[in-house]
């Protein structure tokens, strides 16, 4: 059996809900092969959940993409990437490898934090990363800050931001609006430069979304690397994360994950 492989460039998440360990799990229930070059360690204080965010040297996440480069990859993501000389790394080594399914999950916050872990890293990939993006996917606070916009607070913000996040060069613009927006759906703007399109779904009242974000993106990853169109990766994804949302469970009194199973178990997914 041939299995599609995958790579993320991203941190761990101690808690076991986002990040690498969000993206394996995806990656496993979506039947593609993942590898993982680590570049930062996320810990949690068990008296306050305040994050805690260890960058690894970047001589240790090249060495880590020898490795996995080595093999050969069908389609990338990245999401929290730590420092400038990490995503310059990120962006030689589309360039070097002729990668064509690049999926950029601009991680800037830890779920819980409201600033940015490193603001000069926001210029980096708006630079870099973006123009060898096949989709970009922040979620509404990434978005105004890659687009240079103020706060989005509805649909047609999510436009305005998406048209120039597009203009940096992201072939698609995948922005999550989630359950954020005051809107009676939970929807997704997907901007391809020349097309607007909402992804709805059902509005779960639940604060148990912990990795969502990290989950949408992987998601988006493995499909493409199965060879699906962008727009059925999109509706796949979409379907994969509503249906995590929906099943997503306590963790502590802090936080709650989405169950990455749940596509597979409950969903569309689900093996007959």
């Amino acid at each position: 059996m041939t299995m599609k492989k995958v790579l993320t460039i991203a941190g761990s998440d101690s808690s076991g809900g986002a990040g690498i360990q969000a993206d394996l799990k995806t990656f496993q229930e979506l039947g593609v092969y993942g590898m993982t070059a680590l570049t930062s360690i996320v810990t949690m204080d068990p008296e306050d959940w305040h994050h805690g965010v260890f960058p690894q040297p970047v001589e240790h996440v090249e060495q880590q993409l020898g490795t996995i480069l080595s093999v050969g990859i069908d389609a990338m993501k990245t999401g929290m990437l730590g420092s400038v000389d990490i995503i310059e790394l990120a962006a030689r080594k589309i360039d070097e490898h002729r990668l064509d399914r690049v999926v950029i999950d601009p991680v800037m916050v830890c779920k819980g934090e409201d600033e940015v872990l490193m603001p000069e890293n926001t210029d980096a990939m708006r630079e870099l990363l973006l123009p060898r993006a096949t989709v970009v996917t922040p979620n509404l606070f990434e978005a105004w800050q890659l687009a240079q916009t103020g706060p989005i607070k509805n649909v047609d913000d999510m436009k305005q931001a998406a048209a120039k996040i597009h203009d940096l060069g992201a072939k698609y613009v995948m922005i999550k609006g989630g359950s954020k927006l005051a809107h009676e759906k939970a929807v997704d703007l997907l901007y391809d430069g020349k097309d607007f399109r909402l992804f709805e779904s059902e509005k779960f009242d639940t604060t148990y979304t912990h990795g969502a974000g990290c989950t949408f993106a992987a998601a988006i990853t493995a499909e493409l690397a199965k060879g699906k169109p962008a727009e059925e990766a999109f509706e796949i994804a979409k379907d994969f994360v509503s249906e995590a949302i929906k099943h997503g469970f306590k963790l502590n009194q802090f936080v709650g994950p989405v169950m990455h199973g749940a596509y597979t178990r409950f969903g569309a997914g689900r093996k007959s």
